[in-house]
Parts: structure tokens; sequence; C-alpha cells
């Protein structure tokens, strides 16, 4: 099982503020939805409750939750830790070719030290009120494996690329 990381980061590493995104760009929505439709997605509580506290469709939905949860929604596997997260992944019966990490903060502290490949949005600005930020991508244990050109967001004005960086 391929244990894959996936988010958009601003240049200065900031993912969220206040449990949300910072942006809305259709075409990283876009890039998410087709990157991850058919794996397993592994999230905080936290940013499960940021999506709108139901499961993404077409995915297996595990969530980690330090906290009992009396009232979680069907569709969703609620687990204590990543290692939890990816024991129970990987002992259903047919392991998935690719899990995907998708957040939050800490979460995805957890994930660096043990995935293969990282899917990263860079969003070209820098949010200086963010209060989330994505750890360094230190290049003497991450190379590019593709990247895409420089586009621009309509809404936004930010220019962005998809960059898959693998474990070196």
């Amino acid at each position: 099982m391929e244990k894959c990381v996936i988010v958009a980061i601003a240049d200065n590493r900031a993912i969220g503020k206040s449990n949300a995104l910072l942006w809305h760009i259709a075409e990283d929505m876009k890039y998410f939805r087709q990157t991850t439709t058919g794996s397993p997605v592994v999230m905080g509580w936290m940013t499960f409750q940021s999506i709108g506290g139901k499961p993404l469709p077409k995915r297996d939905n595990v969530v980690i939750s330090i906290f009992p949860w009396p009232d979680k929604p069907e569709g969703v596997k609620e687990v204590s830790s990543l290692e939890e997260a990816y024991e129970y992944l990987s002992g259903k019966g047919q392991e998935p070719e690719k899990v995907f990490v998708m957040g939050g903060g800490e979460t995805y502290r957890q994930a660096l030290p043990t995935a293969d490949k990282l899917y990263i949005t860079h969003v070209h600005t820098v949010i200086e009120d963010a209060d989330t930020f994505f750890p360094v991508i230190d290049p003497a244990i991450w190379k590019v494996e593709s990247t895409t050109p420089v586009a621009v967001d309509p809404e936004t004005g930010y220019g962005y690329e998809f960059t898959i960086y693998t474990r070196r």
C-alpha cells in the first residue's frame, strides 16, 4: 500500500486558518477529486468537520479521533491514530493500492516520515495570517517526480502547479 499525502500549500507552507481552506481553486478541487477517488482517504477529526462532517463519496473515509464519537456518520471508520488507520486499511480483505492522507496539520506531520509520495498543489501566494502550516519538504528526502506548468486561477489570481514528489 503506497502511503500518499495530498495537500495544497502556499509559498510560506500555509495550509489553513480557523479550520478552513485558505482559497477555493476549482482546478485544485478537481485534481483532488480525480486523484483520490477510488482510494481510501485518512484525515483528522477537525478536517472531517471542515469538509462538512460527511464522508467523501467513492472513497473509504477513515477519521482519526482521540475522543469518543457517538454520532459518527455512516460510511466513516473511526480510528485513534494514523498507525491504526494504516493497519485497518491493510487488514481489509484486499489492501488498497494507495491511501491518501488529506489533513490536517498534525496528521500531515505524523504522516510525512512514512509517506511514499506527496501530491502537492503549490499555490503561489503568501498567507501571513494562516494558523496551520505544512512541514518543510526536504529535498534531501524528496525528489520531484513530475510537475505541471504554472496555471493561474481566474477567481483568485493565484498561480499554482501540481507537483508529485517521491521519497529518495
